[in-house]
């Protein structure tokens, strides 16, 4: 299977590298959650090429996570900003920076905090059951519903962790 085919697997972690899957957009929705709307600001943010960040905020407004808005004609100019489904990526960052804080901070620590602004504690990503309200860890599975990709190759059930020997 070619990398722009995996989009269409019937997976959701499959569909959802297909929209944001290389590694310059989650960097362009981290700048939009920064403040980011202009070109030129997801470009000093980000750091890659005038031509990737020109066909990357395409991608993604192609695939529904930035509305682009025209601001100026003459030369054209536009802005970019996060739609409901992009806002929805906030978990899938933070879950992510807290990933990258623990396992890749170079024994410096966290380069950047994140501050819930109602009680004014610094705080990190936590996943918990919707259901019960406890954490979710190392006891969970996944059930495939008829035609998902598990299913597909005869599991009923998926174990979510690893097995540890």
């Amino acid at each position: 299977m070619k990398w722009s085919e995996v989009g269409t697997q019937a997976c959701s972690v499959a569909r959802a590298l297909g929209v944001i899957g290389d590694r310059w957009s989650p960097l362009l929705v981290r700048e939009a959650f920064g403040g980011a709307t202009r070109f030129e600001e997801f470009l000093d943010g980000v750091g890659a090429s005038r031509a990737i960040v020109t066909d990357r905020l395409a991608k993604l407004v192609e695939g529904g996570v930035f509305e682009r808005k025209s601001y100026q004609d003459n030369p054209p100019r536009h802005t970019y900003t996060l739609t409901d489904k992009g806002r929805d990526l906030l978990p899938v960052l933070l879950t992510l920076q807290a990933w990258g804080d623990r396992w890749l901070d170079d024994g410096k620590g966290p380069p950047f905090s994140i501050v819930h602004d109602t009680c004014g504690h610094a705080t990190e990503a936590r996943l918990y059951c919707t259901h019960c309200n406890e954490p979710l860890g190392s006891d969970i599975s996944g059930h495939p519903r008829p035609g998902s990709w598990a299913r597909d190759r005869k599991r009923t059930k998926r174990r979510l962790r690893p097995r540890r020997d």
